[in-house]
């Protein structure tokens, strides 16, 4: 896939990334991660809580692709933060996937259960971090998930290096457009974790007929209206034929009329994941 999104910085990341989350370590995200790879991602999204790094890094060295074609996301979990836990996270998270660099590293919550009444300041420092890693090469780029405007606020008035990235989640009857437009107006591009929102679009009516008007799969029509809002999403399989399915959405376009019915969904299920109110 040759078709990318630029970070504020300059740097490109492919338009479609491969997702990890809640796969199993050992060999079935070893297996996925290269099939994903085979099938033609090049961006792989993984975080230490997925407890699967030191598979994707298995898959990497297996997969023969030269390190500067691959695009390797992870995320700094939420015991981690300040500034030296975590840098100690980062090294960890390099060793296990057995990388030099990381080209893009989040702070995966705005808010952590253990520093809940000081989340701004344990952000701050986090971040110091992250500018560090980032100054050094060790990181290409450096940005946040699950971040909301009041928690992306009181981040960037401090930041010497503003974040370039937001994942957030994104699908289908969970738009988050607040977050989205304050996102995008200070540059900072929008990753759709959770886009086929566990499998609940599949069973939506209006997605099914616009499926069937264009010749696609569900699946297909919903990462191409994502693509066209201008977001990154992040689909995850251990299908190869859907892997491969998730990545041929560039030879049609929804229009704008068939978008805004999508727009409209409102029954395609919700992780129930609220950043101001975890439990971890």
């Amino acid at each position: 896939m040759s078709i990318y999104y630029t970070l504020s910085n300059g740097l490109k990341i492919p338009a479609i990334g491969f997702g990890t989350y809640r796969t199993p370590p050992g060999l079935e995200t070893e297996q996925s991660v290269l099939e994903a790879i085979h099938a033609g991602y090049r961006s792989i999204d993984c975080a230490a809580a997925y407890k699967n790094e030191s598979s994707v890094g298995i898959a990497i060295k297996k997969s023969g692709i030269s390190r500067e074609q691959l695009f390797i996301t992870s995320k700094l979990w939420n015991d981690e933060k300040g500034y030296q836990s975590t840098m100690k996270a980062f090294e960890k998270t390099l060793h296990d996937l057995q990388l030099d660099y990381l080209d893009l590293y989040l702070i995966h919550w705005p808010i952590a259960k253990a520093s809940k009444n000081n989340w701004q300041e344990a952000n701050r420092e986090t971040w110091k971090a992250f500018e560090e890693l980032y100054e050094a090469g060790k990181i290409k780029a450096i940005g946040v998930s699950n971040f909301r405007q009041h928690h992306l606020e009181p981040l960037m008035e401090n930041a010497k290096i503003q974040p370039m990235v937001n994942q957030i989640e994104f699908h289908p009857g969970f738009l988050q457009e607040e977050t989205v437009n304050y996102s995008k107006k200070h540059n900072l591009l929008v990753e759709a974790w959770g886009p086929l929102s566990n499998g609940g679009i599949f069973q939506n009516a209006a997605l099914i007929e616009l499926a069937e008007k264009y010749q696609k799969t569900v699946a297909q029509i919903t990462l191409r209206w994502i693509l066209q809002k201008g977001l990154l999403p992040l689909p995850k399989s251990v299908t190869p034929s859907r892997m491969k399915e998730n990545l041929n959405v560039f030879d049609f376009e929804i229009s704008p009329e068939d978008s805004a019915i999508i727009d409209r969904v409102t029954d395609c299920g919700y992780s129930g994941f609220d950043p101001d109110n975890l439990d971890y």
